[in-house]
This record gives structure tokens, sequence and C-alpha cells, in this order.
């Protein structure tokens, strides 16, 4: 299930976007995120590179000065559906991946090293390290080179193509 927002969070500047566009957002991303309420589990599906840009974010919420303040938070993906939020405790809930600038800091190292040596198949949780009274486990889905992102939003694209990815050229 796909987290969305009550009514008056929603975002509704994402909800004109044409198939393609959402298509193009996740490519953007680089992962494609999904809230399961019901497993409490925060998961990006991406290849290894396409899920690299997760602590890129992170260090890019951390260094703007406008998420300084306790409660300032920031909304990712094409339906705003990934929420990094500046919050005195580190976890994962219903809400937002949270913390404090340095803990959203160590939370991106955390990610980058998990990810250095990760291969496609792999499922990699975090929590324990993280946050470990967190209510909710964020998931690194690890997927192989040259993954499309959007393949992986089937609730609104129905079954979309696979990105082709190009043969490498020969010397």
């Amino acid at each position: 299930m796909m987290y969305r927002r009550s009514q008056e969070e929603e975002q509704h500047p994402q909800s004109g976007l044409t198939e393609d566009q959402i298509k193009q957002q996740w490519r953007k991303l680089g992962f494609f995120c999904e809230l399961d309420d019901q497993k409490r589990l925060w998961t990006l599906t991406g290849s290894r590179a396409g899920l690299l840009y997760f602590p890129d974010l992170l260090l890019g919420y951390v260094n703007d000065p406008k998420h300084a303040a306790d409660g300032e938070q920031e909304h990712y993906g094409p339906y705003g559906s990934l929420d990094v939020m500046t919050y005195p405790a580190p976890g994962f809930d219903g809400r937002a991946i949270r913390g404090s600038l340095d803990d959203l800091t160590r939370l991106a190292e955390l990610v980058g090293e998990k990810l250095a040596t990760a291969q496609a198949g792999e499922s990699i949780s975090i929590r324990e390290e993280y946050a470990a009274d967190s209510p909710y486990t964020l998931v690194l889905d690890v997927r192989p080179d040259g993954f499309d992102p959007a393949s992986s939003d089937r609730e609104r694209l129905g079954t979309a193509t696979e990105r082709k990815v190009s043969p490498p050229k020969q010397s």
C-alpha cells in the first residue's frame, strides 16, 4: 500500500502529473519509495546506483538552512510520499523518516556504508543501527543495474516498461 496523506495534507500540485511525468520523477529520484503501514516498512527500491541518491538527498536536506528547526520537513517523489523531517529523536514512523540534522547525516552515512557492498537481490533492513525504538524499519531493496524505479509504481501506473540499458561499448 502506498502511503497517502489525508486530504488536508495531500500535495495537490503533484496530482496533475501525467503518467510520463510520474515515471520521470521516479527516475530522477533514483528509486521508488513505498510505505507499508501494515508491515511497518519504508521500502526504497532501486539499483545500487539509484539507491545511492538517498544519502545524497538526506545530505542535501541537512545542508539546507531552512531545515534546521524541529518540525521542518520536505516531501520527495512524484506523490510527495517520501517525507524527511527534522525531529529531536531519530526514527521511522508512519509519517516520516526523521531525526536531528546530525541523526540524518548519520543515516546517510549508514545507508552509504550498507550500499557499498550490496548486491542485486539483497534486502537491507535499517532500524537497530539508527533508531532501535522506531516503530518502522527502513528497507533498501537492491535491484540489478539499469533497474527502472518507475516499474515499481504498480498502484498508479500498472505495469511500467523496463528502462532500456545500452550494451557496453566495445573498445
